[in-house]
């Protein structure tokens, strides 16, 4: 339950029939569609749902939930967050990662002067960015792979970076 993921949250209803309006933190924002099984609720009061039905809809994400067939019982769900389990996450390349999986991770220049840590990225449109933080200094750092990022080792929590610390 510890290492189960956020990737939405229920932000209102959609109609009378019971849909939900849905935020969703993944990229591509409709991708949240395609976990059938989620946890939703609030850190450890959470039910098993099962996605019937969703679609983008204009701006937003609406689904239908088995159970939940009226405005009053989508209602009740406002505010709710949606979990998945890591085993429900798509198995990446070797050379993939996803962002949770960065976080935390030491940054180490060519030099092995500890940066600090990951501690969250920015999507930019022409690449993601690193924030990299060591108490309140604060380093962001392009995350090119093999360009500037030159290591990544999950297993022992570093990532080595071809970066000047006076970027």
């Amino acid at each position: 339950m510890s290492d189960d993921i956020v990737v939405g949250r229920i932000v209102g209803v959609f109609g009378v029939r019971g849909w939900c309006k849905v935020f969703s933190h993944s990229r591509p924002r409709e991708q949240i569609l395609s976990y059938t099984q989620w946890y939703i609720g609030q850190d450890k009061n959470r039910q098993v749902v099962t996605l019937q039905e969703g679609k983008v809809h204009g701006e937003a994400i609406i689904v239908k939930l088995d159970g939940i067939d009226d405005r009053d019982q989508a209602a009740a769900l406002k505010g709710s967050n949606i979990w998945i389990t890591p085993s429900q996450l798509e198995r990446l390349e070797s050379d993939e990662y996803y962002w949770r999986q960065l976080i935390g991770l030491e940054v180490i220049d060519q030099a092995g002067v500890l940066l600090g840590k990951v501690d969250g990225l920015i999507e930019t449109g022409a690449n993601d960015v690193l924030l990299v933080k060591a108490g309140k200094q604060e380093h962001l750092i392009p995350f090119i792979m093999d360009q500037v990022v030159t290591k990544i080792d999950i297993e022992t929590g570093q990532m080595s970076v071809d970066w000047d610390i006076d970027y």
